[in-house]
């Protein structure tokens, strides 16, 4: 898509505009402008006398980029100074205060711009006063049908339905250029246009670069609309630290704490619709190719979302770089494409006919011969940017001029063939080539620092003074080559500087191959080093970027300083599988550096920093996670434990194996935890190393051992030490400790303590309003209902469980409350979907890896087999978690599960007498012998086992099925005599289910 217009004037005594040019003259004198200040002017003189609102010039002179109200008064300031117009007595531009501006000076006649060339309500019209840019006749060749396309989805959108677009083609085909003059010719209805750039230096580890991008430029242009993001997206205020004060941050970071992936893309799709609500809303996002995979999800996320919205999202990427890279872009928009959730417009190359177009329009009244549009066609295959930059190359070789006659090609048609470039690269060196040296070292220097660049970077680069350097790229902006302005920059300092990028990655891919290796090196650690000085203790927010620059500037210990820092920033946005990459790569730079003591720190800081998103991305299960914790605790005794980072290598590594059910090796991990914290004075750590031992106490079914530890790991707590260390330990501890006491206090015979410990677990949760922490309570709280066999609250915590587990992508846990979810449904008659949730979760705990806990979910399987008398299925589902139980060491539960297996062996023995009976025409009841033997000897070990830990409950349990089974028997005094033995020494919980069922039957013994 090229765009070309014709050669005009505005006078305006004693100046006058040189529209072709783009130059203000006084006289014979130029006068010197910068580009955006000339679009200024020329849109205020394309509209005499008229007031121009401060809104109206924003979005006509910066469309797409992002500048808010204090750069137009800069540009006003500078337009000023260049005419020497006093803003309190003007001669051109007066101020309509806190409205705009008006043009008040006098235009010569003839001065102004013919009616013709804008006529009213057109789209020429509107596309032309939008930009700035009046004084063009706008030509598009070659895209009417794909831009009519964009309007008609740009129609429904206003309609409130949302639209998800993908421009795609090869480089240089004019995505960019398609999509900008779509943007340009709907700017004259009242909408937001914000943009954001995806970046190949950062490639996938820059999490929701290119919208956060857009969204930063949106709010500090309308601050008003940073309240409409901390109404509806705190979370992504807080990744955007420029918008707010610190105060604010700190407020912010509380209220965000714990949340997650799933929160954010939920904050974001509501902020959204929240701005398209008050005004409709096109959000471009170049490059997708390069994407982050955040991004990603969040195109997924705001697609499947239905309900109404005006809201557009523009997707641009290269179809080439999707199939080399294995980009996951690919499949994400072809999933969206089956759901029917997005449009795609592949562009094609232009046709001769659009050359051919393009070149009567840039160059009228030619005199070319019809050859020229067809060999321009055969040598760039109608590739647009090639073709643009052949063009511009035979106007600079001389080839094509302009005579009395018009333009003209001044060589034979064979003798140009030979002097054009085989290829877009040479192509651009040529035009390089011809630049002065000054511009070419600056643009190398601009190579390096990035697509998008300041001012400050090339100066570290190239070495220049800042004025020549800005002079040089507003020169080349002027003359519209290799680079654009991008607006303005406040640095941390509250300096402003001026912004440009490329205007299209294939001339900074040349110039940047134009370097010699050693000098990119160089170059880049310089920028790095420029952006450390510049953002001083602000350096973790460009964190990515200069990990780049000092790993291409060969300083591998800086870069693996700011990609740890970058890695951390992905966690804070909860973009897990870029903080993964980055702290990997971060790793492998490390190799490259001599094995100091430093170098440990430095890869202990990695490996920890690499557990917290695997954990998130593969479960607490996986060996990857365990290898990242166990190489972080060999780095602590490497380094004589001498670090607090020792505490949180231990945790991870401890939470490993006590997921993975390895109870033996979990508990010498808690045992060094206790041992460390003899002698290191590291706060905090002897506090874990109790709450470590009371969980695994629990699971090992020591269960007086874990109610010790709880009761100093409780007296250790710091509620202002500890509250927020969730993000390194992934649970509140508090919570987690008073959670596992109340299981310890039932398994104890103390079931109202334990339901006081429960209610302070979750009361404290919901105070901190921290998923994982809620989670974690409300599946404690439902496994405790459960115990005391109250199925409605078991089954409302579980729900409420599986809720924030769906939003947050808590697997472990909605496993856990799937399953109590399905005993609660199977208490209320509803066998065969409770026996379906059961076994749903259950698949889903060993789809996490976990084997902790699994002995007891399976006897929830168990049981529910009993209750539609599927005795030898429950058997043999029982016998696999005895086994697990044994070799694993968590006897918590296997005192319960001794007494079920006697209750089938019952049920199995009883439904087989019954079936012989009916068979002989008899009635028996009696169950065979040796099965109650069995049973009996299953009631024993129970018993025993319950005895041993001190589990009053579970013992409880086991001597009522005794006590019925030798009721049975005629056994009266017996049984009477051990089920009052048990319950006399009960001192509470009496109406719980357990004790009532036995004071009945002690009532029938009696």
């Amino acid at each position: 898509m090229i765009e070309v217009g014709r050669e005009k004037r505005i006078i305006f005594d004693p100046f006058y505009l040189d529209l072709a040019n783009e130059r203000l003259w006084q006289g014979s004198q130029a006068i010197k402008l910068r580009p955006k200040a000339y679009a200024v002017l020329a849109y205020l003189l394309s509209r005499p006398g008229q007031l121009v609102t401060k809104e109206e010039l924003l979005n006509a002179v910066w469309p797409e980029t992002f500048v808010g109200e204090a750069v137009l008064k800069v540009t006003i300031r500078q337009l000023r100074e260049a005419l020497d117009d006093d803003p309190k007595s003007p001669r051109f531009i007066e101020t309509a205060h806190r409205r705009g501006y008006r043009f008040i000076g006098r235009i010569a006649d003839g001065g102004q711009m013919a009616a013709g060339d804008l006529e009213a309500g057109s789209d020429k019209a509107d596309l032309a006063s939008r930009l700035g840019a009046a004084y063009y006749s706008p030509r598009v060749v070659g895209r009417e049908q794909p831009l009519s396309r964009m309007r008609s989805w740009f129609e429904k959108m206003l309609g409130g339905e949302r639209q998800i677009v993908f421009v795609t083609g090869e480089a240089g085909i004019g995505k960019t250029a398609l999509v900008d003059t779509f943007a340009r010719s709907i700017a004259s209805h009242r909408i937001r246009i914000r943009r954001g750039q995806c970046l190949e230096q950062y490639g996938t580890g820059e999490a929701y670069l290119p919208v956060l991008e857009a969204i930063g430029r949106l709010c500090r242009e309308e601050r008003q609309l940073v309240d409409v993001l901390r109404a509806h997206a705190p979370m992504w205020l807080l990744q955007m630290p420029s918008l707010v004060t610190a105060s604010d941050r700190d407020s912010l970071s509380r209220e965000a704490f714990g949340a997650t992936r799933e929160r954010m893309l939920r904050e974001m799709g509501d902020a959204l619709e929240a701005l398209a609500a008050d005004l409709p809303l096109v959000l471009i996002l170049e490059d997708l190719h390069w994407s982050d995979y955040s991004t990603l999800d969040l195109i997924t996320y705001l697609a499947s979302q239905r309900q109404a919205a005006q809201l557009m999202l523009i997707g641009t990427y290269r179809t080439a770089e999707l199939i080399v890279s294995g980009h996951p872009l690919k499949a994400v928009k072809q999933e969206l494409l089956a759901k029917q959730q997005c449009e795609e417009l592949a562009l094609e190359y232009l046709s001769e006919e659009a050359i051919a177009k393009y070149l009567s329009i840039k160059f009228p009244a030619n005199r070319f011969p019809e050859q020229l549009a067809g060999l321009i066609h055969e040598r760039t295959e109608g590739n647009p940017l090639f073709m643009v930059n052949a063009v511009d190359y035979l106007v600079a070789e001389g080839l094509i001029g302009e005579y009395e006659k018009g333009w003209e090609l001044v060589v034979e048609i064979d003798k140009v063939e030979v002097g054009v470039p085989d290829s877009i690269k040479q192509m651009i060196e040529k035009q390089v080539d011809h630049l002065d040296l000054n511009q070419q070292r600056m643009l190398e220097a601009a190579s390096v620092a990035g697509a998008e660049f300041s001012t400050l970077a090339v100066l570290a680069g190239s070495g220049e003074d800042r004025a020549s350097v800005e002079a040089q790229c507003d020169e080349l902006v002027r003359q519209r080559q290799f680079i654009q302005d991008c607006g303005v920059q406040v640095l941390p300092n509250g300096e402003a500087v001026s912004r440009y990028g490329f205007i299209h990655a294939l001339y900074r891919n040349v110039l940047y191959e134009r370097l010699s290796a050693s000098r990119r090196v160089q170059l880049h650690r310089r920028i790095g080093e420029r952006g450390e000085e510049v953002f001083g203790e602000r350096a973790r927010e460009i964190a990515a970027e200069l990990a780049m620059h000092f790993e291409r500037g060969s300083n591998y210990k800086q870069a693996t300083k700011y990609l740890q820092q970058a890695a951390n920033n992905a966690i804070r946005r909860f973009a897990y599988r870029e903080a993964v990459a980055l702290a990997r790569r971060g790793l492998a730079l490390l190799e490259r550096l001599p094995d100091t003591p430093e170098r440990a720190e430095q890869e202990l800081c990695l490996q920890l920093t690499l557990g917290v998103p695997l954990i998130a991305t593969e479960g607490y299960a996986a060996p990857d996670v365990g290898s990242a914790y166990l190489k972080a605790r060999e780095l602590c005794q490497q380094l004589g434990c001498q670090t607090p980072d020792v505490s949180e290598a231990l945790w991870g590594l401890w939470a490993f194996h006590t997921v993975k059910g390895e109870l033996g090796t979990a508990r010498e991990i808690a045992e060094e935890f206790l041992r460390l914290a003899e002698r290191l004075p590291y706060p905090g750590l002897a506090m874990r190393g109790h709450l470590a031992m009371e969980v695994t106490f629990v699971h090992l079914g020591e269960f007086p051992l874990s109610l010790e530890h709880f009761e100093k790991a409780l007296r250790l707590y710091d509620p202002e030490r500890d509250r927020d260390d969730a993000f390194f330990y992934s649970q509140n501890s508090e919570v987690a400790m008073r959670s596992y006491a109340a299981w310890v206090l039932w398994f104890l015979g103390q079931p109202d303590r334990a339901l006081k410990r429960m209610q302070e677990a979750l009361t404290l949760a919901r105070e901190l309003a921290e998923p994982h922490g809620l989670a974690h309570a409300f599946y404690f709280a439902a496994i405790l209902h459960r115990l005391r066999r109250e199925q409605r609250p078991a089954q409302e915590y579980a729900e409420a469980a599986i809720a924030v587990c769906s939003e947050h992508g808590l697997a472990l846990y909605q496993a856990f409350a799937t399953i109590v979810r399905g005993w609660a449904l199977l208490e209320q008659g509803l066998q065969e979907e409770g026996i379906e949730k059961v076994r749903e979760g259950l698949a889903a705990h060993q789809a996490t890896g976990a084997k902790v806990a699994r002995p007891h979910f399976l006897a929830v399987l168990v049981e529910a087999l009993g209750k539609v008398r599927q005795a030898e299925e429950g058997l043999r589902v029982l016998e696999e978690a005895l086994e697990l139980a044994n070799r694993n060491g968590e006897r918590c539960y296997v005192a319960e599960l001794y007494r079920i297996k006697g209750e089938l062996l019952l049920m199995q023995a009883t439904d087989r007498v019954l079936s012989r009976a009916v068979a002989g025409g008899k009635a028996v009841v009696e169950a065979e012998p040796p099965a109650v033997a069995q049973a009996e000897g299953c009631f024993s070990q129970s018993i025993k086992i319950a005895q041993q830990q001190k589990a009053k409950s579970w013992e409880l349990r086991a001597v009522v099925s005794l006590a019925r089974l030798y009721q049975n028997q005629g056994k009266q005094e017996e049984a009477r005599g051990l089920l009052t033995q048990i319950y006399d020494r009960f001192t509470e919980g009496f109406d719980t289910v357990d004790l009532r069922e036995a004071k009945a039957l002690l009532d029938e013994l009696s």
